[in-house]
Parts: structure tokens; sequence; C-alpha cells
């Protein structure tokens, strides 16, 4: 065949046989573009809700958030009416992050049989929902930080023994699976030695990053002092962020997670390769409000917007995706 025909043909050394290399005219990519339903027939990532979780923050009282609705605050009392609504959108899962009334140095909230979690997760049991619970100490703490203090610096070894209590109190008050993101050496080893059998979805690249801050104020959680730097990764790392993955695969983690999502689709590409695991994302607050700012001014479509984000954290290799748009997702799909 001649290169006038539009097709080549290439010796393919591993196979052994000639196979086909095509050019224009021949090849016109946009022909299965043409149609709704070719471009369906032909789609390579699919956006599926069993495939995401809803974060829910719930505190003392309701606390409405009208700028963005998916950080809106709960009451335990509360808390069942919007979990029936998410049921009955096709929501499958939900991940839980507490603000308690009172907080202190150690964090004790956080571990208490009665704290806000715990009730919530009492409340929540029996519903057809994954319940997955964030395992933390900030929004406890009363200076912010992810662990218990020496001096200003965050005792590693001190905070993993409050972790693990605090990953059992949720798992007996019906937690199906805990979600550690205090990014403390050694904390998936401590709770799985506490938790033979429970799942751990461990956040194991979670990158100190500039677009935290409305889950900070819907969560109460900024630090009173310094910053986070010290125990989460460097936005400049990914080799670090696959040891980060590897220490969290030896020691138990049956779910690796990278977070931020978007700013870190390399890392999520790099891990996807790297591991079998399955590999959670976090679309995080400050991606959700951007986006939710810039619909606001006219300047894009959110939706158009958020399903394009979405796909892409699943197509650089997402298994499952926690996002604040996992609710409005359910209307969209």
């Amino acid at each position: 065949m001649s290169p006038q025909d539009g097709l080549w043909l290439r010796a393919t050394k591993s196979e052994g046989y000639a196979v086909p290399v095509s050019t224009f005219p021949v090849t016109r990519l946009r022909r299965l573009r043409r149609t709704t339903g070719l471009r369906r027939l032909a789609r390579e990532t699919r956006l599926d809700l069993d495939d995401f979780v809803m974060p829910l923050f719930i505190g003392p009282e309701p606390l409405a958030n009208p700028e963005l609705p998916g950080l809106a605050r709960h009451s335990v009392e509360t808390l069942g009416a919007a979990a029936d609504e998410l049921e009955r959108l096709g929501v499958k899962g939900v991940i839980l992050f507490g603000i308690p009334e009172e907080k202190d140095e150690e964090g004790s909230g956080a571990w208490d049989d009665d704290g806000v979690v715990q009730r919530a997760l009492r409340e929540l049991h029996g519903r057809d929902l994954v319940l997955m619970t964030d395992v933390c100490l900030c929004e406890y703490t009363s200076h912010g930080h992810c662990g218990v203090l020496d001096g200003d610096h965050v005792d590693n070894d001190a905070t993993l023994e409050l972790l693990a209590r605090t990953a059992r109190s949720h798992v007996e008050a019906g937690a199906d699976v805990v979600a550690p993101s205090d990014m403390m050496d050694g904390r998936v080893a401590a709770i799985r030695e506490e938790l033979p059998e429970t799942p751990i979805v461990a956040y194991s690249a979670k990158y100190a990053s500039a677009f935290y801050g409305p889950f900070r104020e819907a969560a109460e959680s900024a630090p009173a002092f310094g910053d986070r730097r010290g125990y989460q990764l460097d936005p400049a790392n990914v080799r670090e962020a696959l040891r980060e993955c590897e220490q969290d695969v030896a020691e138990g983690a049956d779910v690796l997670m990278i977070k931020p999502a978007l700013p870190y689709l390399d890392v999520l590409r790099a891990a996807r390769e790297r591991f079998d695991l399955p590999l959670a994302a976090y679309n995080v607050s400050g991606e959700y409000a951007m986006v939710k700012a810039a619909a606001a001014k006219g300047f894009l479509d959110e939706r158009l917007a958020a399903m394009e984000s979405l796909t892409a954290i699943k197509r650089a290799g997402a298994d499952f995706v926690i996002s604040y748009w996992t609710k409005e997702l359910a209307g969209w799909l």
C-alpha cells in the first residue's frame, strides 16, 4: 500500500507483524464525535454516582452556607433529614467531620463516646450509606493542630494513641470506614493494630495546600499559630508522596488518598501507576469554591466546569472521589 492511499504499514518488532499507521484523509478522528450518541459510545472515562462520597459537617447547631452549600453545617438533630435526601438522590457514601462545643489541648472530644461524630453515627446507623469518618484532632484541639503539642511542635508519637482511640470510638459508634487525615508517621499502623477488620482510607499524600481555606472555616480547624507544613507534604514533591503511599501500604491501609485533587493530578497518576490498591482523591473546598465564585460572576457554567473537573480526577486514576458536588452531581447525572 502506498503513501498516496493514506495508510502506511510498519513492522512491529515485539509482535513480528505489520500494523497499520493511519494518516489523514483515511483517518478522521472526528467521526466518533459527530453526535451525542457516538461520543457516549467512545467515551473512555465515565462519572458514576457510586464513585462519589459527600462530606457532611456536624456541629452543635445547623449553620447555613449560602455561597458554598456543600459546606453547610448540620446538627445531629437535622442530620437525619439531610441523609434521607442523599439516599433518595442515590448517593452511596458520606464522610463525617465533627465540630465540638468545647475544645481542649488534647482534642479529647474526638474520642468521646458522646461526641458529635459518635452521636451522628448512631443517628445514621441502619441507612443504606457507607459511613466514613475523618480521623484527626484538628477540629477538637484548642490550638487547631492535628496532634498534641510539645511546646510549639506537634508530638508525632504521643498523637498516635489518641488517633487510634478516636478511630476505635468511631467504629464502636457505627462507622464502616475510618480515614486518618493527620499525616502523623505511623498512624495507619496504630489504627490497624487497634482495628484489624476495619477498612482504612489513608490520607496518604495530603499536601500543605492553599486550597483548604473554606473547609477550615466550616470545620473551625485553622491552626491558632504557625502552619501544618511540618507534617503535611511540600507541594513541590512527588517522590516523597509515593514514599508516603508505600509506607501506608506497608502499615495496612486499604485505600490511598491524594489531597487536594486537581492541583495534584500528576501525583494521582503516579500513584495509579505504582500501586494496585484503590485510590481516592479529595476534590477540596478551594477547588469547589473557585468554580462556585466564577460561576456566580458568569465567567463559566458551573455544571460543565464541575463535571469536567470531576472527570479529570477520575481520568487521572481515582477509583472514588470525595467532593462537595456529590449531591448536585446526583441531579446532573
